[in-house]
């Protein structure tokens, strides 16, 4: 993200080895994209919800430049469930220090709702609707029917669960899901809460099972919170992959 003209990277780090595991967010910030200076983790493993990891999420400018990072945590149980993170300085522009909601986890599978447990991560940037509420959607899977589970809120601290996901398909499990609109006319990026007849929007999943990223282009209801790729759309890996390299879990940024 930017904040107060800096750029800002974080990414899965081990600081104990070139190998997976012991997962935090590393940070990193630069001027120009090119010349980076690292600083201590912005997020680590130091509550119940987050004690086994912090895995991957996004961040969201709320109002008044503001951000606010969602990530997936890894509590006590290995239970996969969403916890947030906000600046503890806004004046430092370099936010070197982060620190987490007491009401951390802010969704979380239970019995109710009968999410997987061990397949609920990647919260995306957030985005708000005609009603004034945000949404997010969160990476999930139910056998092999890839899902993109949708939470809604008023304040970005209390989160409920959408009676139906964004979208769904049978490529299996989606990591890392993206959201987010495109002009139809024009080359720029536009905000991601835009909606309307001259935008299209575009879901980015990462397909665990293959391992690309692919996405469809279409239309989102933001009434009924549905999104509808295109006629002749074709999901997964027979479809429009965003590199035909080694490239995996991408992030968006605006």
């Amino acid at each position: 993200m930017i904040y107060k003209g800096v750029y800002h990277l974080f990414y899965q780090y081990n600081p104990k080895g070139a190998v997976w595991g012991n997962i935090v967010w590393a940070h990193s910030t630069s001027n120009d994209l090119v010349n980076w200076t690292p600083h201590e983790p912005a997020i680590f493993p130091s509550q119940p919800s987050d004690i086994n990891g912090c895995w991957s999420g996004s961040a969201t400018i709320l109002p008044g430049g503001k951000p606010a990072i969602l990530y997936t945590g890894i509590d006590p149980l290995n239970r996969q469930v969403q916890n947030l993170a906000i600046p503890k300085n806004l004046s430092d522009p370099y936010l070197r220090e982060w620190v987490k909601s007491t009401k951390n986890p802010l969704m979380q599978p239970t019995a109710q709702n009968q999410i997987n447990s061990s397949s609920f991560r990647d919260p995306t940037t957030a985005w708000l609707g005609p009603d004034n509420k945000w949404r997010v959607v969160i990476g999930s899977k139910v056998d092999q029917l890839g899902l993109a589970i949708l939470y809604k809120s008023k304040d970005f601290v209390n989160w409920y669960q959408s009676k139906t996901p964004l979208h769904s398909a049978n490529t299996g499990m989606w990591e890392c899901p993206d959201f987010y609109p495109v002009p139809i006319h024009g080359q720029n990026g536009v905000d991601t809460s835009l909606n309307g007849p001259y935008v299209k929007h575009v879901l980015k999943v990462s397909l665990d099972n293959t391992r690309h990223d692919c996405y469809t282009i279409g239309s989102y209801d933001n009434v009924k919170d549905i999104y509808k790729p295109d006629e002749g759309s074709v999901e997964g890996d027979s479809g429009l992959r965003y590199d035909y390299g080694k490239y995996y879990a991408s992030k968006t940024f605006f």
